[in-house]
């Protein structure tokens, strides 16, 4: 329940100048200066034109039936592979969910490259097992590459949710009469329709605003983010870049609206504190054959992608010559990613745990205290990735290639110049939190519809401050959501390319740089090779994030269990 007074404690007030300020900075600022070029004469004719041209139309109509089918199919299957992860008992369970996270820890164009590889019109499976040559190029495959690579996102926010639906629901269900099926469509449904809601919002934002796969994948399906790309790289014409990336603002604010109205109109009340008891497992034959065979299938074509990769990284051209070779490593590892490994990896545990809590501060902010000027928060906090991260690296080149100053002194150096070691990591940390925090954010707010505010209140009437309550009631009954917050904000830090390709210096060499620097170059043993180093290292240090979380809530469990 939110605030209904205008007074706040101290706490709530410094944490909502806290969000305001960031978000001032790290989005608003670079996103004004980018409308401020799109009123510019070539920017202004696309937005003038956007339903008089049908050029410019043709392209929104892309955009949108891409970002919609996505948006759908990658919910969907979210869920199938998060119910069947929750409630469905088989072997492996571990395993496949390691493995169904593995897409969303892997760089952009991976996916894509592979897919290629494996399916295109020269595919080792299509032309080399069936003498098949079809294309995969435009529409069929970005929709293909883009589910794959983004379901993860709302199976492990749907995921999280179902562990934290409370058991007792289903069986005083079941004690009135009402058969599994009955209690699965009219309980367990209704109580995820906030998580349902923001995963399509979440799949939709990042698939209308992917870069990488539209240019590897796209063909001559032409989508807004990779005009904008073509607008400055191809044209050099940042106000006709800012011109497409400002009508991406108009279908993600039109999509917010709808998930904020639909949530809010389905929202339900689940958790009224720990979840205790078994949750009801699914028996039915039918149920149980249907999941575990999509389940299977799923799984079975990430492990054949991902074989794809790995075996690339250790042949010498993948489906030319297959013969073994370490030679991929020996360069990248002999000096020419080395430093570009250790930036990236320092960069993205810098801003991990400054995105994580971000995104829950939103979600506590916008649920349990902010009365009016919530929804206004809300989508301010979802503007990181509102807009193709092309636009936000210009905007922040743009913003902050001159000193920042307030009041005489210095807050944020230039990116470029003088202070480019300094003003390039500060740069690139801020993209990595404001493109990262937006996950945790809405896997927060599903979390928290879910829970009684009442629990908050009483800490609050037994004289625990804001700041105490937050961290000892909220942030332990939404760790689900934070969990899943941090190992997105993790992985999307080191695997995102197009908003930091703006901003790297020579002395800030980034991983996904060098991906796509060898992937230009044609070396494409190198490219898979760099993936694999990269995948690696996010299921290390993202398993390490995962233990010490995990292990912190145990600690702060504890003292509150004693307090009784």
């Amino acid at each position: 329940m939110k605030s209904s007074g205008a007074k706040y404690d101290i706490f709530t007030k410094l944490a909502l100048l806290l969000v305001v300020v960031i978000v001032g900075f790290l989005i608003v600022l670079p996103l004004v200066n980018i409308l401020v070029y799109s009123t510019q004469p070539s920017g202004s004719a696309i937005v003038t034109g956007a339903f008089s041209d049908i050029v410019t139309r043709e392209i929104i109509w892309n955009t949108l039936k891409l970002g919609v089918a996505v948006a759908f199919l990658g919910t969907v299957l979210g869920f199938i592979m998060a119910y069947t992860q929750a409630r469905v008992e088989f072997r492996g369970k571990r395993i496949f969910h390691v493995i169904n996270l593995v897409p969303i820890i892997s760089p952009p164009f991976a996916f894509a490259t592979a897919i290629i590889v494996l399916f295109g019109r020269s595919g080792m499976i299509t032309r080399g097992i069936f003498d098949w040559r079809p294309t995969l190029y435009g529409f069929p495959g970005l929709v293909l590459v883009l589910t794959l690579s983004f379901f993860p996102i709302a199976y492990m926010n749907l995921l999280g949710m179902l562990r934290s639906l409370d058991p007792a629901l289903d069986e005083a269900g079941s004690s009135l009469g009402a058969n599994k099926w009955r209690i699965f469509r009219t309980v367990t449904l209704p109580l995820l329709i906030p998580g349902f809601a923001g995963s399509f919002l979440l799949l939709f934002i990042e698939s209308i605003a992917d870069l990488a796969n539209p240019i590897i994948i796209g063909g001559n399906y032409t989508v807004l983010a990779s005009r904008a790309y073509m607008a400055i790289n191809g044209d050099y014409d940042i106000s006709l870049a800012a011109g497409y990336s400002s009508l991406l603002l108009l279908p993600a604010l039109i999509v917010f609206l709808i998930q904020r109205y639909w949530a809010q109109k389905k929202s339900v009340v689940s958790v009224t504190g720990k979840p205790s008891g078994r949750p009801t497992l699914v028996t039915s034959r039918f149920a149980k054959s249907f999941l575990l065979t999509v389940t299977t299938l799923l799984t079975s074509l990430i492990i054949l992608v991902y074989a794809t990769v790995i075996l690339g990284a250790f042949v010498q051209i993948i489906g030319v010559n297959n013969e073994f070779t370490l030679s991929h490593f020996q360069y990248l590892l002999g000096g020419f990613a080395n430093a570009a490994i250790r930036t990236t990896t320092f960069l993205a545990l810098i801003a991990t745990p400054i995105a994580g809590i971000f995104g829950m501060l939103i979600a506590w902010l916008v649920i349990r205290k902010v009365k009016r000027g919530s929804e206004a928060l809300d989508f301010m906090g979802m503007l990181g990735i509102a807009v193709p991260g092309t636009v936000i690296g210009i905007g922040y080149a743009i913003t902050y290639n001159d000193p920042v100053k307030i009041g005489g002194v210095t807050i944020f150096p230039q990116v470029a110049g003088g202070a480019a070691i300094l003003g390039g990591s500060i740069a690139i940390i801020m993209v990595y939190v404001i493109r990262s925090s937006p996950a945790g954010q809405r896997s927060g707010i599903a979390q928290l519809q879910q829970i009684d505010p009442a629990i908050e209140e009483a800490s609050a009437s037994l004289g625990a401050s804001g700041g105490k309550t937050f961290r000892l009631i909220t942030l332990p009954l939404i760790s689900g959501a934070f969990l899943s917050g941090l190992m997105y904000a993790f992985a999307h830090s080191m695997t995102t390319l197009s908003p930091i390709i703006f901003l790297v210096t020579p002395d800030t060499s980034i991983l996904t740089q060098k991906i796509l620097a060898e992937a230009d170059q044609g070396r494409y043993g190198n490219v898979f090779a760099l993936c694999c180093i990269l995948i690696v290292l996010i299921m290390v240090i993202g398993g390490l994030i995962n233990l010490f979380v995990r292990r912190t809530q145990v600690s702060v469990d504890r003292p509150m269990v004693a307090g009784r």
